[in-house]
């Protein structure tokens, strides 16, 4: 039995779908009996509080507080929607200003499992912080360069609606310790096409494209904008 809790991190740029993924992944791991808890994003919240998007020197802060929300949680499954590496890679493209990663990353090791949304979501205006779907590549390889660097190991989750979702399940299958996997087995599902997916997700363990929506490959993506290039 575990003693600990499960720390699932959810990344990726603004408008790509963590704060939603994040609701779903704990709506089935909860419906499944399992005691989940969600820590929301603290940079939304400071926005909301203050009116305005934050300068340069207040960054740590905020840095700081998603980790103490995160890690002050105990037990149960923690899902993440963001951590401080997000303020870290913000804060480098906005005021080029590296000095909070070696502190992002060194919590960001500490989480059991690592999903990165991919950009095939469109992009919707929401609050302040938002800046424009053109920020969303250049922070999405801040992002890929800091973990790769750090050597932590992430999975790219693409999809619309509940096929994102399966395919974060599956990518934990895929990234969690070996004595957590028994967990997850309990939120197989009875859908013959989920099965399906799970299966051939299960035979090339995600490091080859069978369906480019629901790919948890980031070596693979090219395949996807390949493909949504198309005429």
């Amino acid at each position: 039995m575990r003693n600990k809790p499960i720390r699932i991190a959810l990344l990726g740029a603004e408008s790509t779908g963590k704060t939603s993924l994040s609701l779903a992944m704990s709506q089935a791991l909860s419906a499944h009996g399992q005691k989940v808890l969600t820590v929301t994003e603290k940079l939304r919240e400071w926005c909301n509080q203050h009116g305005r998007t934050p300068q340069a020197h207040e960054q740590a802060n905020i840095a700081a507080s998603q980790c103490e929300a995160i890690f002050s949680i105990t037990e149960g499954w923690v899902i993440a929607d963001t951590t401080a590496l997000m303020t870290a890679v913000y804060s480098d493209y906005i005021f080029q200003d590296k000095s909070l990663y070696d502190f992002a990353l060194e919590y960001q090791s500490q989480f059991d499992a690592t999903l990165l949304m991919g950009l095939d979501v469109a992009w919707v205006a929401d609050g302040l912080q938002r800046d424009g779907k053109h920020v969303r590549e250049p922070v999405d390889n801040l992002l890929r360069q800091a973990l790769s660097k750090a050597n932590i190991d992430f999975k790219v989750v693409y999809g619309q609606g509940q096929a994102r979702v399966n395919a974060a399940m599956m990518a934990l299958q895929d990234s969690l310790p070996p004595e957590l996997k028994s967990l997850l087995a309990s939120l197989a599902l009875s859908d013959t096409q989920l099965q399906r997916e799970n299966n051939q997700f299960g035979l090339n363990q995600g490091r080859t494209v069978w369906r480019c929506d629901l790919c948890s490959d980031a070596d693979c993506e090219h395949k996807l904008f390949s493909d949504l290039l198309k005429p």
